[in-house]
């Protein structure tokens, strides 16, 4: 189902959100990460196209531009947040993967700042 896809992405953001304010910052950046990802699935959906197994948003980005060529604009927004999926879920991922080490505040701030705009985006494309 479609909506699924939106309502988890807005899940994302909730726990972004929560994670914001007890200041847990590599789960802000993850959950970012993810509900993007989300949102971007589902306008695939709401298309009718096949839903890749892909955690990339850039990816997504280029399946997304060959429906709406809007949607290239968003590409570095993008890329900022997929630095953060593998480094922010896994605690062995690769050294230097992010080479300040794990997120802090500013990117966090970031982060959801991302999170809002792709899915304002996503949601202004469905309505017309």
């Amino acid at each position: 189902m479609i909506n699924n896809w939106f309502s988890f992405a807005h899940e994302d953001l909730i726990v972004a959100e929560a994670s914001f304010e007890e200041k847990v910052y590599n789960q802000v950046c993850f959950h970012s990460q993810q509900g993007a990802e989300k949102m971007l699935k589902g306008f695939l959906k709401s298309k009718k196209q096949n839903v890749p197994k892909t955690h990339f948003l850039e990816e997504l980005i280029e399946l997304c531009s060959n429906i709406d060529n809007r949607f290239r604009s968003l590409r570095s927004r993008c890329s900022i947040l997929d630095r953060y999926y593998i480094p922010t879920r896994y605690p062995d991922a690769l050294p230097g993967v992010l080479p300040e080490g794990l997120p802090q505040k500013k990117d966090a701030e970031e982060a959801l700042k991302t999170l809002r705009e792709i899915m304002e985006f996503v949601e202004k494309r469905l309505r017309g």
